[in-house]
């Protein structure tokens, strides 16, 4: 949870439109953002606020990329002093959930009993996952989703807006489905997956792409507890 020590001292990694999101989030929870950085800052702000290159300390840090493999690329590469969750008032989180670090839970998500969110995942708006789940690192659950409960989704994978996914159901690493898909079976890793019902389509090669993209100067990130 962002905490009271960090309210002035928030750094925003990516300036696209999530950003725009967890801007107001963290605004309506009372908390100011030092800065927003991004690879290819487009102005020198972004709502009001400094945007820069990724350069200097890092503090109390949200990667607000909607990417997921990309997401994980910023983090192995940067390093940080605490990375933060950022979780909306009007989200509704059972008290025995476990919800990683660097997590953005957005507008109205619902996340239900005994559930598990992994490091730097993204809970989009009113998305519910239900008890009993396991979401790993750097999932993003999209607008409207709907986990049943003792669902896993691998690290890395993207469901769409809309989705929904059967009880019990468990879903590969690095995963791109899409909007709307019903999944009754389970989906393996690194595949393109869509419709009622789910079906995999092919290799999802977006992986292959980012391995690509060079980042110079890549070090570890280093997190504090």
């Amino acid at each position: 949870m962002v905490m009271q020590s960090m309210s002035n001292n928030i750094t925003l990694y990516g300036a696209g439109g999530h950003c725009k999101v967890v801007v107001d989030i963290l605004q309506t929870l009372g908390y100011s953002i030092k800065r927003i950085v991004d690879d290819n800052p487009l102005s020198q702000s972004l709502l009001n606020i400094p945007m820069t290159y990724p350069e200097g300390e890092f503090g109390f840090t949200i990667i607000t990329i909607g990417n997921c493999q990309m997401r994980k690329k910023i983090v192995d590469r940067i390093t940080v002093k605490k990375y933060v969750t950022a979780i909306h008032p009007s989200a509704i989180i059972a008290p025995n959930v476990f919800i990683g670090e660097g997590c953005m839970i957005i507008h109205g998500a619902i996340i239900q009993s005994c559930s598990s969110i992994g490091r730097h995942c993204i809970i989009n708006t009113k998305a519910v996952v239900e008890h009993d789940s396991v979401i790993h690192d750097f999932v993003h659950i999209a607008p409207g989703a709907i986990v049943c409960g003792g669902v896993e989704i691998g690290e890395c994978t993207w469901l769409g807006a809309g989705s929904v996914v059967k009880q019990g159901i468990k879903i590969g690493s690095n995963c791109m489905i899409g909007a709307g898909s019903v999944v009754v079976k389970d989906i393996p890793d690194n595949v393109v997956a869509y419709g009622n019902p789910c079906r995999v389509i092919k290799q999802n090669n977006n992986i292959k792409i980012l391995s690509l993209i060079h980042i110079s100067e890549p070090t570890r990130h280093s997190l504090i507890s």
